[in-house]
C-alpha cells in the first residue's frame, strides 16, 4: 500500500497562495488516481481536486475552480495542489489520497481512495 506525506501548508493572508505537495512511496504511483480533500473543523471531509494517472484529466470542486490547480510528476512520485486567491473559507486540513486503479469513476468520493496522508493545515486569515 502506498504511503503519502503532505507538506506545504501554513498560515497565509486572504488573497495569498500556497503550493501543497504530496510525496508517495511504496506503490506504483504512475498508475494511481490521486486526489486532494479537505476538512474544516466540525465539517465532513470534502473533495477538492483529482487527477488521473496520466494527467490527461483533472477534476475540481465548484468552490475551487479557477483558484486551485492539481498537477503531478510521476518521475518524482509527487502530486501538487497550487492554491491561489485564498479565502478564509479555504481554512482546513488538506489531505492527499491515492486510488490504485486507473479509471476516474467516483473520483469525488472518499471511499474511492484507499490510502491517505496525515494532512497539512492551511489557515487563511482575513
Amino acid at each position: 500500500q502506498v504511503q503519502l506525506v503532505e507538506s506545504g501548508g501554513g498560515l497565509v493572508q486572504a488573497g495569498g497562495s500556497l503550493r501543497l505537495s504530496c510525496a508517495a512511496s511504496g506503490g506504483t504511483f504512475s498508475s494511481y488516481l490521486m486526489g486532494w480533500f479537505r476538512q474544516a473543523p466540525g465539517k465532513e471531509r470534502e473533495f477538492v481536486a483529482a487527477i488521473n494517472y496520466s494527467s490527461d484529466n483533472t477534476y475540481y470542486a465548484d468552490a475551487v475552480k479557477g483558484r486551485f490547480a492539481i498537477s503531478r510528476d510521476n518521475a518524482k512520485n509527487t502530486v501538487y495542489l497550487q492554491i491561489d486567491s485564498l479565502k478564509p473559507e479555504d481554512t482546513a486540513v488538506y489531505y492527499c489520497a491515492a486510488s490504485p486503479f486507473r479509471d476516474s469513476n467516483l473520483y469525488y468520493t472518499t471511499t474511492r481512495y484507499k490510502s491517505w496522508g496525515q494532512g497539512t493545515q492551511v489557515t487563511v486569515s482575513s
